[in-house]
């Protein structure tokens, strides 16, 4: 069967289940604030209420709680955080999706399910899961029934759905980032990629059925596939370097806390007018 036949089954099984995977409005916690005086203009996205956000009521407030020693317990020497700071990452994102990428392997679903969980107001999405829902079949599955180049296109399809939502934390396929309609969608978010070394992901998914590896030498596959999809990995807003012995959560703890610092350093455009309006004594138009 021609690859575009059988990229058009896959779609169709994509299609004809609806794709039911979409967070529910219904158990998604939704922050609430206060209402000023006035009223702020709210949007329907993905099935989330929206604020604008260069709105005062929109905007948190909320700052880096590694810098705020307000944040750090002084008594007895102990520095540690009073609160989770994934917590306080929810608020700074207003909205904003998070998207895990890096090699198969790597962590990306587990991390992401742990910050997502942390963080309270996100919830968490793994592509491949979604995928493999909906076409009734295992990755290993797909790749031996349709061939990748069909998996490929399914894989986006399902980007093309998730990416519509707002408040998710996303886990991608490893080779997901190579298709540039993929990668575009990506930067509607914020992309995290978990740098791991070849050598340690052997050792974590030795003896694996995944499709790729599934050669003479699966580690120099490995480090082939790694060293083609580097350039496009290493286009993340935020790197997470990954040694080997690091539990889940002093990866997802090192995640949070770059994902702070990324946010200090790359305000919005509209904060740093706004700062820049009361720097100079002027007024915020509203």
């Amino acid at each position: 069967m021609m690859t575009h036949q059988r990229a058009s089954l896959l779609l169709a099984l994509l299609i004809g289940s609806a794709l039911s995977f979409a967070p529910s409005p219904h158990t998604t916690v939704t922050l609430r604030r206060i209402q000023q005086s006035h009223s702020s203009t709210i949007l329907q996205a993905g099935g989330f209420e929206w604020e604008d956000p260069t709105s005062d009521e929109a905007d948190p407030g909320v700052e880096n709680p590694f810098k705020n020693p307000s944040l750090l317990k002084s008594t007895d020497g102990d520095d540690s955080l009073k609160v989770d700071p994934a917590r306080l990452l929810s608020p700074r994102l207003r909205g904003c999706n998070l998207y895990f990428i890096g090699m198969m392997g790597s962590g990306k679903s587990t991390v992401g399910d742990l910050v997502a969980r942390r963080m309270g107001t996100y919830n968490f999405l793994d592509t491949d899961t979604i995928l493999e829902r909906a076409a009734g079949m295992s990755i290993p599955e797909v790749f031996e029934a349709e061939g990748e180049e069909a998996f490929r296109v399914a894989e986006a399809q399902v980007l093309d759905s998730v990416h519509a939502h707002v408040r998710i934390v996303v886990s991608t396929g490893g080779g997901l980032v190579m298709r540039n309609q993929n990668w575009s969608k990506l930067q509607t978010g914020l992309v995290v990629y978990l740098k791991v070394d070849p050598e340690v992901i052997m050792k974590r998914i030795e003896g694996t059925d995944r499709p790729l590896l599934q050669t003479e030498n699966p580690l120099e596959t490995l480090q082939k596939l790694t060293e083609e999809r580097k350039e496009r990995y290493e286009q993340a807003d935020v790197t997470v370097e990954i040694e080997e012995g690091m539990s889940v959560e002093d990866v997802a703890d090192k995640c949070v806390r770059a994902l702070h610092d990324f946010i200090d350093d790359n305000p919005p455009a509209w904060k740093q007018a706004k700062a820049k309006a009361a720097a100079d004594g002027l007024d915020w138009v509203q």
